[in-house]
């Protein structure tokens, strides 16, 4: 109840009434205590005119005015003399004086609540102007006691009626509260457990009602939300089925590429002259259907593992990749340099990255023998004090607009004919998981050059 929205809102509203109702009670216990006051020195004076209309009253009488009035002696002062026309024996000495014709509201408020504080029972002295003009001056003497229990009395009174207050005013609010607000999320909060249940059912999908203004807002983006959540959930459905189908017919043709490819060996050794003029063709062609295969089974399994992080010689496994990829230039005149200072070591996992850079190695050596072209590829890498750069460089023909667009998405980025676009794909993907990512920094008709951005840092903040 307590943790509830509604349950917080009722305690919250009794407090913020009490504490406006206290701020109400400060003057309005200021105000009481004047009105005490003035109410005493009204009585006086109705009980002097009685005695200036006839002084021979007795003292029996006397005092009987004096104890109706509640005040101890009456002084007024008419045509400029003051006269004490009511008098008894007082208890003790005056302890103060109060002075209504001129307080201000600061002083009432602060007189009313220092006597609320006195626990003492003084004599005071109140001074005020008479009421419809009899008189120039008004004075009594008056004991605290009796008003500070009055005040008391008061005060009790109007805590309680406060405490009323607040309470029905909590109660009537957790009320509406529950029916415009609560009982409305609730419905929402059901419709979003109904859906989790079974997000391909587009019958669950929540239809806007609330009438409140912002409800009905989140309702409808919720709606908008679970529509295209479930529209996505059927498109990742069918696109799993089929990549599985991809992956199985690739695993299938893999196999009848690798038999192939056993026979066109012998087909390289025929006597034949047409033959042997267009096996080197079926030979690459059947190669590249093979990569396609592999590659394709590569990315259809399961995410990449995280990479295992030691600190390598990037020079060595530069050299490493470089080698491989010389093995397959053969006598085409491609060049290799590498500007890796000797004493240079990074952080990565050594086999996901000997990937990357096999993959961008590859691809630029690949796209630089269809152009039938010299060319060279170079590789640089520097340091700063939070990462480690390491920049490829080609003097390739340049990426085309419509690579660029796709440039790291599988299937879609390939810049030659018969490329899957897998390679750039998996090696961003590599680098992510290392914390970095991969720039194309530019690409035009002397060239492509490409960053790859390795952070120092743990990546915690």
């Amino acid at each position: 109840m307590i943790n509830s929205l509604s349950g917080r809102l009722l305690i919250l509203t009794t407090v913020f009434v009490m504490l406006a109702e206290i701020l109400i009670f400060v003057p309005s216990i200021a105000r009481f205590r004047e009105d005490y006051m003035l109410n005493r020195l009204e009585r006086a004076q109705i009980a002097s005119l009685t005695l200036l209309a006839d002084d021979m009253i007795s003292a029996e009488l006397e005092a009987e005015l004096l104890l109706n009035a509640e005040v101890f002696n009456v002084v007024m002062r008419r045509d400029e003399v003051s006269q004490l026309v009511l008098s008894s024996p007082m208890p003790r000495m005056i302890a103060g004086t109060v002075d209504l014709r001129d307080d201000s509201a600061a002083v009432l408020i602060r007189d009313a609540l220092r006597r609320l504080a006195t626990v003492d029972n003084e004599v005071i002295r109140v001074i005020g102007a008479p009421v419809r003009e009899a008189g120039l001056l008004i004075e009594v003497t008056m004991e605290t006691a009796p008003m500070r229990a009055a005040m008391i009395d008061y005060g009790l009174r109007i805590l309680l009626l406060s405490a009323v207050i607040s309470v029905f005013t909590a109660v009537l609010l957790f009320a509406a509260m529950r029916i415009f607000l609560v009982k409305p999320i609730k419905g929402v909060v059901g419709h979003m457990q109904n859906y989790a249940a079974a997000p391909e059912d587009a019958r669950r999908i929540i239809e806007p009602s609330a009438g409140v203004t912002e409800l009905r807002e989140a309702e409808e983006a919720l709606k908008s939300l679970q529509t295209e959540l479930t529209g996505a959930l059927k498109q990742k459905e069918r696109l799993a089925q089929l990549g599985l189908a991809v992956s199985k017919i690739s695993h299938d043709l893999r196999n009848i590429m690798t038999t192939a490819q056993l026979f066109t060996d012998r087909i390289e050794s025929s006597e034949d002259p047409i033959v042997r003029r267009l096996a080197p063709k079926l030979v690459g062609s059947i190669t590249r259907a093979v990569h396609l295969c592999e590659s394709t089974l590569a990315f259809g399994r399961a995410e990449e593992p995280g990479p295992t992080l030691t600190m390598v010689p990037l020079g060595a496994l530069v050299e490493d990749v470089i080698s491989s990829e010389q093995l397959a230039v053969g006598d085409f005149a491609l060049e290799f340099h590498a500007d890796i200072p000797a004493e240079m070591q990074v952080r990565v996992d050594p086999e996901q990255m000997h990937r990357v850079i096999g993959n961008m190695v590859r691809n630029s050596r690949q796209v630089i023998m269809a152009s039938q072209q010299t060319g060279a590829i170079a590789i640089h890498a520097s340091e700063t004090a939070s990462e480690w750069s390491i920049t490829l460089r080609d003097t390739g023909p340049g990426l085309p607009p419509k690579a660029k667009e796709h440039l790291f998405s599988a299937f879609q980025g390939s810049v030659r004919k018969g490329g899957s676009g897998l390679g750039l794909a998996i090696s961003a993907e590599l680098v992510r998981g290392h914390g970095g990512d991969i720039e194309l920094s530019r690409t035009d008709s002397s060239g492509t050059e490409f960053v790859i951005h390795l952070p120092k840092g743990d990546g915690l903040l």
